[in-house]
């Protein structure tokens, strides 16, 4: 009875015309993202935190979770229809989605994309009402050194997940540690890092240091990028598949559902993985694999309908544990700190019409973007053919009011500015800096909970050890570890990532 007036709580907190409308907003921008190329989820959200400040809290999650889950639906057409992705989960659905538009079967493609990834949503999001509830009510027996041990998992998780090198993985970690460090301690009362800088003692504002690594890099990134020249795009006819394409993709879209919804719980996982590894099981799965790379309508709907399962089942660890699954999770901590909302257990007590508000929203927005998206492929198309000289100064010019109207100073802007020479450095160099925010996020909260374990132990170490759940966390955090060290899976670990940036 509970669930269901908790349903019927979100329903009338999401259906208000006002959340509505930032629902619509987050999906419409989100699948514009998703189908411009260099522009992902992670610098969209990063650029539009500073506007959220004047939002509701509810309004504010809502629009940016609707960019997240957007940007797979939007990802899908430009890679079917010019075999160009727009969103890095989309990469594997170039292969057999472009295939089928070749063959005159690009409306075939886009409604099997848009279904598997509306069926996808569905069971994410009805995942999230279901057993969110339950893993809060269990959270609720961690104390500091659980959820110390949480947080060591976490990182350790983001860096055997985190693509190229190993060892830069770890020191965008420890980066991501220390940035979290500056400001002053809040136990003793003393500075730390800030270089007598007044600015920096509330310490660096999340949104500069977002906005910088992954905002500016990326318009950097992409102005550098020669115009390929004017887009030509598949002609779309009928959207239906016909009954074969149906047979083949629906078993795909199951165990898609089923793949991505697993593993958006994992830390590290999230859409991109979750279709990688959809594709690959299909292909393994299928009595003619040959098929696959040549027009498979199991290589468009299992990948597709994956990677929206991941992106929602993703927001489960973020709202019921606090920890941030990926690099957008991890913005959206910060997007709730921004608002003074603390994520955790607490949340379905302390805020029920968030959660329960955000959560129908995300099934609202799914449908929204199932009936808008395909009669809308022919602007999307147009979207592509406008040059990024233009739309560049117009994302900036955006991001620079956006980082200005925090504080109404300029500091802010000096250090994103840095970041983005930072971040730049960082993509050259091929670290990856979503383990950075990471720990940045991560790294007050596991610090003050270090402390609080310790002095409810009297300084005995051995407590994160004796307590069950710590020392089982800890023990998953060391058998990933003693994994990476393994050459089998180094290899493997490296061949998948090749893959996926290929």
């Amino acid at each position: 009875m509970d669930f269901v007036n908790n349903l019927a709580m979100g329903f009338s907190v999401a259906l208000s015309v006002q959340n509505i409308l930032y629902c619509m907003v987050g999906v419409i921008v989100g699948t514009a993202i998703g189908v411009l190329p260099g522009l992902g989820p992670l610098a969209t959200i990063a650029m539009l935190l500073p506007l959220t400040y004047a939002l509701e809290p509810t309004s504010a999650l809502i629009m940016l979770a609707g960019i997240y889950y957007g940007a797979q639906y939007g990802g899908s057409t430009t890679a079917i229809l010019v075999n160009l992705p727009g969103e890095s989960a989309s990469v594997v659905t170039c292969i057999d989605g472009h295939e089928m538009a070749k063959k005159g079967r690009a409306g075939a493609a886009l409604a099997l994309a848009a279904l598997g990834s509306f069926l996808g949503g569905t069971v994410g999001t009805a995942l999230i009402a279901s057993f969110a509830p339950v893993l809060a009510t269990f959270a609720f027996n961690f104390g500091p050194a659980e959820y110390f041990s949480l947080m060591v998992l976490g990182l350790v998780a983001a860096v055997t997940l985190a693509h190229g090198s190993l060892i830069k993985a770890i020191a965008m970690v420890v980066l991501g540690l220390l940035l979290g460090c500056i400001g002053i301690d809040v136990n003793s009362g003393v500075p730390r890092l800030d270089f007598g800088m007044l600015e920096l003692a509330d310490g660096i504002e999340f949104v500069a240091i977002a906005m910088g690594v992954f905002a500016f890099t990326d318009i950097v990134m992409n102005w550098r990028k020669e115009d390929s020249g004017p887009v030509e795009a598949a002609k779309v006819t009928s959207l239906m598949p016909n009954r074969e394409e149906f047979r083949k993709s629906w078993p795909a879209a199951v165990r898609g559902t089923i793949l991505g919804s697993i593993l958006g719980l994992l830390p590290g996982g999230g859409a991109t993985l979750s279709s990688f590894a959809s594709y690959s099981v299909e292909k393994r799965l299928s009595r003619n694999p040959e098929e696959f790379g040549r027009g498979a309508p199991a290589g468009v709907a299992g990948p597709e309908t994956a990677n929206n399962a991941g992106s929602q089942t993703s927001f489960i660890p973020m709202l019921t544990l606090g920890i941030p699954s990926n690099g957008v999770m991890a913005l959206m901590i910060g997007a709730m700190m921004i608002h003074d909302v603390v994520p955790g257990p607490q949340i379905m007590t302390e805020n029920a019409p968030l959660f329960w508000g955000l959560v129908v929203s995300m099934w609202i927005g799914n449908l929204m973007l199932l009936v808008l998206n395909l009669p809308m492929v022919g602007l999307w198309v147009r979207l592509l053919r406008v040059k990024y000289d233009i739309m560049a100064p117009v994302i900036l010019i955006v991001c620079l009011i956006g980082l200005f109207s925090i504080q109404n100073q300029a500091f802010e802007i000096y250090l994103a500015a840095i970041f983005a020479v930072v971040g730049y450095l960082f993509r050259r160099m091929h670290c990856e800096p979503a383990p950075l925010l990471l720990g940045f996020i991560l790294g007050p909260m596991l610090e003050e909970n270090l402390r609080r374990a310790l002095l409810l132990a009297r300084g005995d170490a051995m407590t994160f050890v004796e307590r069950p759940i710590s020392a089982i966390l800890l023990a998953i955090a060391f058998i990933l570890l003693a994994l990476v060290l393994m050459p089998s899976f180094r290899q493997k670990r490296e061949e998948v990532f090749a893959e996926e940036e290929a």
